[in-house]
């Protein structure tokens, strides 16, 4: 075979395993294991005025002031970053109308808020949003306050509130995948731990197997693209 009919030969066999190339990349792709969106979990609040801050500590570590309002959510979300604020914008004054100050206690008004049916585990149905006023010794913590107002509660043995008057009835932090399926508790969702906050709902294992084919793709087509023109210009 002469120089010009192996340049052929080569030139036309390159589209051919590129193609091959991407089917294989594209079957990876449909085969590799839908990815995490997000985690199944209590979030715990605080509000200043009409702002909510995705707390900083955790209950147990936060010592909340008279007139302090706090908030829970139970959603779906991938961290804090995205976390899903509590709704209702009742203020102390209203939530506290009918407890009066006492001398050696503080109130702290907490927003409970159960999430939507989208968020609710097994097609339950998350109860209706409320709020409730806690009166509590002066050295209460955030988590005394809860537990004063929204009994029975639920947590794992690291101390990650699993449920607020019961619900959700089972689960705790799960992983929620985009397929709907549910793994193991996160040990970053610690935002509602009786003992400490990481500030995070999740983490991220890595690329998953279809990126990474995808990004091989994008690498090969390059490089044989590059490929053609040199040969072109040898020509």
């Amino acid at each position: 075979m002469n120089v010009r009919a192996r340049r052929v030969a080569r030139t036309g066999l390159l589209p051919l395993l590129l193609l091959a190339l991407c089917a294989t990349a594209a079957s990876l792709i449909a085969a590799s294991p839908a990815r995490a969106v997000g985690y199944r979990y209590w979030s715990f609040w605080e509000r200043t005025g009409s702002t909510w801050t995705f707390a900083q500590t955790g209950p147990a570590m936060t010592d909340p002031a008279d007139g302090a309002v706090e908030g829970w959510r139970f959603a779906v979300s991938a961290d804090s970053a995205d976390a899903v604020k509590p709704r209702g914008a009742a203020s102390f004054a209203t939530i506290c109308a009918s407890t009066p100050p006492r001398p050696g206690t503080k109130r702290v008004a907490l927003v409970l808020d159960f999430g939507t049916s989208q968020d609710a585990p097994n097609g339950a149905t998350p109860p209706a949003a409320r709020t409730s006023c806690a009166r509590v010794p002066e050295d209460a913590t955030a988590a005394d306050a809860l537990a004063a107002v929204a009994k029975p509660l639920r947590y794992d043995a690291s101390g990650l509130v699993c449920a607020i008057t019961g619900y959700p009835a089972t689960g705790c932090g799960e992983q929620v995948s985009s397929g709907g399926a549910t793994g193991s508790s996160p040990a970053a969702s610690r935002s509602a731990s009786a003992n400490d906050r990481s500030g995070s709902g999740g983490s991220d294992t890595g690329p998953s197997l279809g990126v990474l084919a995808g990004g091989a793709v994008v690498l090969l087509l390059g490089a044989g693209a590059a490929w053609q023109v040199r040969r072109r210009r040898e020509r």
